[in-house]
């Protein structure tokens, strides 16, 4: 139904009907084409072939830390169990050496704190490491020293864990202490 408004120009009086020159009804698009999918799929996958080497040195360095970490607050809770124990506390490798883990423990043999083993990770071989009641380490001890290694590919990292004399452990990033 037409009707003519004050302008005298022909309207179109029919509620929701759309005007007659609106053309052909559009759908709104939702999502994506299957081109735009795998287009996309495609690029993320070369991307991640890309970077994938460089997180795998990036894995390794994390891990050689994350060992020392762990090694050095083992060092310094051993320490400070000698000193609330007022006795010798040990800490001592697992058999197999250090990268299959640790044990801590008191004078009597009591086992105090147990650390796994860790995989992928290289320790230079080095002795017990007793802390007196004092929280130093005893007269005429040679100063421990943990170096840490891990692979990735031809690159090698390294961390360094050592204990001054004055028992008070130190980590670094180096490959000699």
């Amino acid at each position: 139904m037409t009707g003519i408004n004050r302008a005298n120009v022909p309207t179109n009086t029919t509620r929701g009907a759309p005007p007659r020159n609106a053309g052909p009804a559009r759908r709104s698009a939702r999502g994506f084409t299957m081109t735009e999918l795998v287009v996309t799929v495609a690029l993320a996958a070369i991307l991640a072939t890309i970077a994938a080497p460089s997180f795998n040195g990036m894995i390794a360095t994390q891990r050689a830390r994350t060992f020392a970490a762990d090694l050095y607050v083992t060092l310094a809770k051993t320490r400070s169990a000698a000193l609330t124990r007022n006795q010798n506390v040990t800490l001592q490798a697992n058999a197999g050496g250090w990268q299959n883990g640790w044990q801590m423990l008191d004078a009597n043999n009591n086992v105090l704190d147990n650390h796994a083993a860790a995989t992928g990770v290289t320790v230079t071989p080095t002795a017990t490491v007793t802390y007196r009641a004092s929280g130093r380490l005893p007269a005429g001890a040679v100063a421990p020293v943990f170096v840490i290694s891990t692979t990735s590919g031809a690159t090698v990292n390294h961390q360094c864990v050592s204990v001054d004399l004055g028992g008070r452990p130190y980590m670094t990033a180096a490959a000699a202490c």
